[in-house]
């Protein structure tokens, strides 16, 4: 994983800018790397292993970046976000370079590696913007928010995997299903997250979701399962900042209507449907991303 920061930070100074490379150097490399860990593991004999997961490193960070912007975020991973550091304009425009070196970096790949890379960056962006449009409204359908968190988050993954097994020469279609799977499971388990957690582990104050607008999959199965009382008090929580009783309602009624859990066992279902799709294969490091990924502390 060093080599993979190092790799970025190469691609940067490779500009020739200081100031760009002063900037780079205030941006967090404290995430999972999921998408670097997929690579490897599915492209072990592959000499561009390491240069396309610093790509896909590249992009995720880039999106991270205009993501705080767009959420008024002044933290990450616990600490002060670069947009709170050195303002939005300059956190769009290193947003924006690190786009573009990546692309710079992935033409030189095979056009099927890079049409599948750059098709998620695509993704990605309507995501985020869908994302957006989604926090305008109380939304209750469910179909829109899994579209959402498929082009926003699990989209890159569903890539990643995806070009790692053209590298190596496997089936890209096996790995794209485990990798997308892989990717929307990770995220409903971060929604759960964001509830069950407290608030020095997640960084950023618990329940902070439903505050942003965001009617994430625990939400969306408490509004259904909720009576008609207990929907309209609901909607009178949505979006406010909420004091210590009604952020013990909305964990109490999602204790008793069983949402974590059916969340839970949505998740692990696409866990399995994920290694389903590359069982032939026999990866026990792709196994264990998944555990990892789908079996965290609640």
């Amino acid at each position: 994983m060093e080599n993979i920061d190092k790799l970025m930070r190469s691609f940067i100074v490779d500009l020739g800018e200081g100031d760009i490379v002063s900037l780079y150097d205030n941006i967090s490399q404290q995430g999972k790397k999921l998408r670097s860990k997929l690579i490897f593991e599915i492209a072990k004999t592959s000499r561009d292993a390491t240069k396309l997961a610093a790509i896909v490193e590249m992009i995720h960070a880039a999106s991270l970046l205009h993501d705080d912007v767009i959420d008024d975020a002044d933290t990450r991973r616990g600490e002060e976000s670069f947009n709170a550091k050195f303002g939005d304009k300059s956190a769009i425009m290193m947003g924006d370079i690190l786009y573009s070196a990546a692309f710079s970096k992935l033409s030189e790949f095979p056009s099927a590696v890079a049409a599948c890379v750059s098709n998620a960056v695509a993704l990605l962006s309507a995501g985020e913007l869908a994302d957006v449009k989604l926090s305008e409204f109380f939304n209750t359908d469910k179909n829109r928010y899994m579209e959402m968190i498929y082009r926003k988050t699990a989209s890159l993954i569903e890539a990643s995997a995806y070009a790692a097994a053209v590298l190596e020469g496997f089936e890209g279609r096996d790995f794209g299903i485990y990798g997308k799977n892989l990717g929307l499971a990770f995220q409903i388990i971060d929604d759960i997250l964001d509830i069950t957690s407290n608030d020095k582990t997640l960084g950023k104050p618990a329940l902070h979701d439903f505050k942003e607008g965001k009617m994430t999959l625990p939400y969306l199965y408490m509004y259904e399962a909720c009576e008609e009382k207990e929907k309209k008090y609901m909607t009178t929580l949505y979006k406010k900042s909420l004091n210590s009783y009604e952020k013990d309602w909305i964990k109490n009624k999602m204790k008793e209507y069983g949402v974590i859990m059916r969340c839970i066992k949505e998740a692990r279902n696409l866990g399995g449907e994920a290694l389903g799709a590359i069982e032939k294969y026999n990866m026990d490091g792709l196994k264990n991303i998944i555990r990892q990924m789908v079996e965290r502390d609640f």
